[in-house]
């Protein structure tokens, strides 16, 4: 199997959105977004997957160390060699990859946030410095489509954040800040426990609005002659502004379950924005 072909797997495995805003991508972008990914998903699997914390530092130290070698050196895993190309011909910032696995290690430290402010760092490192390679790889005339790929990577995380409330607080994680839990009259114990309310739903919908405010503040930032080349952006944005309409309808629902787009809908939405560019 070629790294390439690893990376493809890795992505298609995920089942993840992200995937689907690829599909109508040019062979060249769509393996260099998709090695980018891969190794999102070989890092984000070593923080949810270990159980032991410092077998899960080990594992991200090893992944530093990776990361050096893809850079100045001989990297050994697939996702490694397939950035290596990828990180040289899109003049990709060594810093930024270790912003994310900043971002990761922070799960391993800090299992609750007290206020927004403290979750936009956690929102940056681990999805906005993912736009940022992103917009790179992508292409871009306008410096703008920076600031517009650092707000779609806020947008995008605290989507997931909502979506993902139960299953965090599965794992014993709440993102959720912890002032605006209070204001609402909603306790850790609450989420931990998967115990619905009316105040949980109040609590939902603000968090809502604010990651769709991200979305529209994403979309107003955009320069016209960027759109074309971030096109993958749009979709993604569309893809989750579907879910979060799904979860408005039911808030309480993100305790208990997961909730998701079907695959034939998602392609009908990724193929739908991307006509319309």
């Amino acid at each position: 199997m070629t790294p390439d072909q690893y990376c493809q797997e890795k992505a298609a495995k995920s089942g993840s959105s992200f995937y689907y805003s690829f599909l109508f991508l040019p062979p060249e972008k769509r393996h260099a977004i998709t090695a980018l990914y891969a190794f999102c998903r070989e890092i984000d699997d070593v923080v949810d997957e270990c159980s032991d914390p410092a077998v899960a530092r080990a594992k991200l130290a090893w992944w530093r160390e990776e990361i050096g070698k893809v850079f100045s050196g001989n990297p050994e895993h697939p996702v490694g060699r397939a950035l290596q190309s990828v990180a040289s011909r899109h003049d990709l910032p060594v810093e930024l990859f270790s912003e994310i696995m900043d971002g990761m290690e922070m799960d391993l430290d800090q299992a609750r946030y007290p206020d927004f402010k403290s979750l936009q760092l956690y929102c940056y490192r681990v999805a906005s410095v993912v736009g940022l390679l992103s917009a790179e790889i992508f292409g871009f005339e306008n410096r703008k489509t920076l600031d517009y790929a650092h707000d779609l990577g806020i947008a995008l995380q605290l989507t997931n954040i909502i979506r993902d409330v139960g299953e965090d607080a599965r794992r014993n994680r709440i993102y959720l800040p912890m002032d605006e839990m209070a204001e609402y009259g909603v306790t850790a114990s609450d989420i931990l426990n998967s115990r619905p309310s009316e105040n949980f739903d109040k609590l939902m919908a603000f968090q809502i609005s604010r990651a769709k405010r991200y979305y529209e503040k994403a979309m107003h930032t955009l320069p016209d002659s960027d759109r074309q080349n971030q096109k993958p952006g749009l979709v993604m944005a569309a893809i989750y502004s579907a879910l979060l309409d799904e979860i408005a309808r039911n808030p309480g629902s993100v305790l208990k379950c997961k909730t998701s787009l079907t695959p034939i809908r998602k392609i009908w939405i990724a193929w739908k924005t991307w006509r319309r560019g």
